[in-house]
């Protein structure tokens, strides 16, 4: 779970006195072909051993009976069923290939309860989502079940009655009793008194519940029908009842109708929305939600190919400082409202994220926790991973382009060791997804439900696209990589300026670490190393109000750009100030390793340099070379690209638009298009 929703810190799985349970390691069971995947992804017959095994997800099943008569929860046919079945939060690893099964927070002795639950909404609702998927892929009868086991857990923790009506409790303790408020505390509290990630994950299972159960299970699927409704009224008279009213940002102009604020709340639910507006497109309300959640997220795209976050969209319209690969899944989201929607202008922040955000995330290093605006947070989980991969499927589907797809591919293979790591992030023997890479390369070794659940929802992807799998598989070493990179100001090699330690976070950003802080006249010399092409230099700064200044930037004495910052008007943003990267005029030829900035009015206060290559790459080997170059620059420009082997290399345009396919033997080189990207496989 990520409960500390705006900077990706999960919650610490304390030790308690559950019971230490040993995981029994079963094979992946085989699997049918699905249906309805666009030809984009190239849908073949099954795989021999398919990829997906819910071994471990079983495993943290278990069972809780809630009391009789709970005001306002209640859920299908309970009194006949009084059992619920949900997953655990976390599982620690112990000695022996074992696992404990824990809630969340500290656990007390006294009262056997932990601080914040056993079990909670998110995650039960997220399951139901893998459930629904592998019934609806393998015809599997253990999933339907436990798909239908997740979705009655789930309406039971919503509640039914009252102002609060159509929200959801998050945690539940292991006898069944509800946790409204937790300790430490999260917003809302408690935890139904308003709209929350919560209910909007509620809405993606129960969406995608009513479709699959509709013709299966007609009054179950009546059932989630008016639980349905009951969470889009809730999200009607407490978001949406702004539609169409705008805020400002730091001087960026945002949505005041998102979900907690949120692009990627939002786009959770649109999932749900988008699946219950396919099954039963005359549903009103939930069209309605669906178009004007999805405009909210639209509105959230930002930069391009030159400028941060470079065409991504961003997840919070409280900070236009913030990116975070986990529920990053807002590419997703509006690639499918697109499509239900009959609304191609819905995909074009989608592919503009996928196309030009998404490369650069690969070549600088992957799913990030967090771009605060730089790469502050450099710890990555299945969260993130699985979410650019699902993003870049639903946009390759909903263009029909193999560019995504190719992408998408190479991103799932962050879960088999390419990754900064080597390490493979999921085991398909057992179904066991570890529940993070810190930077230094340790691998967390426990496995939640959390990594468990995005993990699964990948594998199954790729199950659906044989094609994109061998892919994935054939390429899960990283050769070589060269991206976006870090300079910190602090290093500068000469500087009349003062280091600084402001407080890491700012309310919306995040420092990468120390400060710089120049006065009128004063000069620092950054070293930023040769390359092999030229770059562009963003320094990031922060911007106070009632504070300009005034610089001029020089790379070995050539001039490369003039900046004038100050601050933009607060708005929404939690906290006067901004730190936000800014964009010089020319670009650092290849053989200069200094880059000099002289103020000239004013104060400036520098967080760090972005260096970005013209252009990036990134080279997957294994049984397959796969290489990924893209460009940053404005206009088309000649790379070389290429091993030892033959290969088939496809050009795209910035819009992901095949250009040109051509064989080559050996390297060789290409033209990019301006912003364009290029995959080289063999």
């Amino acid at each position: 779970m990520n409960l500390s929703a705006r900077r990706g810190v999960r919650a610490a799985a304390a030790l308690g006195a559950a019971a230490t349970l040993v995981l029994t390691l079963v094979a992946p069971a085989s699997a049918q072909a699905s249906t309805g995947i666009p030809a984009a992804t190239q849908v073949q017959a099954p795989t021999p051993d398919p990829l997906t095994n819910l071994a471990h997800l079983d495993f943290l099943l278990d069972e809780a009976t809630p009391a009789e008569d709970v005001a306002g929860h209640t859920t299908y046919r309970l009194a006949d069923e009084p059992t619920l079945v949900m997953p655990w939060t976390y599982a620690d690893a112990r000695p022996g290939g074992t696992f404990e099964r824990v809630g969340g927070g500290g656990f007390n002795e006294e009262t056997g309860y932990w601080n914040q639950g056993a079990y909670n909404a998110d995650d039960i609702a997220r399951a139901a989502v893998v459930y629904l998927r592998h019934w609806h892929q393998t015809g599997a009868d253990s999933s339907r079940a436990s798909a239908y086991e997740m979705l009655r857990s789930i309406t039971y923790l919503q509640t039914t009655e009252g102002d609060n009506a159509g929200n959801v409790v998050l945690w539940m303790q292991p006898d069944g009793t509800l946790t409204p408020s937790a300790v430490p505390a999260e917003l809302p509290d408690p935890s139904d008194s308003g709209p929350s990630y919560w209910l909007a994950r509620t809405i993606w299972a129960l969406g995608e519940g009513y479709a699959a159960f509709e013709d299966d299970d007609p009054a179950f699927a009546a059932f989630l029908e008016d639980r349905l409704a009951l969470a889009i009224d809730a999200v009607e008279r407490q978001v949406l009842v702004r539609y169409g009213e705008w805020a400002e940002s730091d001087g960026m102009r945002v949505p005041a109708w998102l979900i907690v604020n949120g692009a990627d709340a939002s786009a959770e639910a649109v999932l749900g929305l988008a699946a219950r507006v396919r099954a039963v497109p005359t549903d009103a309300d939930a069209t309605a939600a669906l178009r004007q959640l999805a405009e909210g997220i639209a509105a959230m795209s930002a930069g391009g190919p030159g400028s941060w976050p470079y065409g991504a969209v961003l997840p919070w319209a409280e900070s236009r400082s913030m990116w975070h690969a986990w529920g990053s899944q807002m590419p997703a989201a509006l690639a499918e409202a697109s499509v239900v929607l009959d609304d191609p202008s819905l995909a074009e922040p989608a592919v503009r994220d996928a196309a030009v955000f998404t490369p650069t995330l690969l070549t600088a290093g992957g799913p990030d926790n967090g771009w605060f605006p730089t790469p502050a947070d450099r710890v990555q989980i299945a969260y993130g991973a699985d979410a650019r991969v699902q993003s870049l499927l639903a946009v390759a589907d909903a263009t029909g382009s193999r560019g995504f797809a190719q992408l998408a591919a190479m991103q799932a293979a962050w879960f088999f060791g390419a990754n900064h790591a080597g390490a493979a992030m999921y085991d398909p023997a057992t179904g066991i997804a570890f529940d993070g890479l810190q930077p230094n390369g340790d691998v967390n070794p426990n496995s939640g439900a959390e990594s468990t659940i995005h993990a699964l929802l990948t594998m199954l992807a790729l199950d659906a696209r044989p094609a994109v799998a061998a892919r994935t598989l054939a390429s899960t070493e990283v050769v070589d990589r060269d991206g976006l990179r870090v300079v910190e100001a602090e290093s500068a090699v000469r500087t009349r300026g003062t280091v600084t330690a402001p407080t890491p976070w700012t309310g919306e950003s995040l420092w990468s670490g120390g400060g710089l802080l120049l006065e009128a006249g004063d000069r620092a010399v950054f070293d930023i190393g040769r390359a092999r092409t030229a770059r562009t230099v963003e320094p990031v700064v922060w911007s106070a109000p009632g504070t300009a200044s005034r610089s001029t930037w020089t790379a070995d004495r050539g001039w490369i750009g003039r900046l004038a910052e100050d601050a933009p008007p607060q708005g929404i943003s939690p906290v006067p100030g901004v730190l936000l990267p800014h964009e010089l005029d020319r670009l650092v030829p290849a053989n200069r390793r200094t880059v000099a900035v002289t103020v000239t009015r004013g104060s400036l206060e520098l967080d760090a340099l972005l260096i970005r290559p013209k252009v990036s790459r990134l080279v997957l080997g294994g049984e397959t070379r796969t290489e990924l170059v893209h460009s940053a620059s404005a206009k088309p420009t000649s790379v070389r690209v290429g091993g030892d082997r033959s290969t088939t290399i496809r050009i795209y345009d910035v819009e992901g638009t095949l250009v040109r396919e051509m064989p080559r033997r050996g390297a060789g080189t290409i033209v990019l298009p301006a912003g364009g990207f290029a995959i080289a496989t063999g």
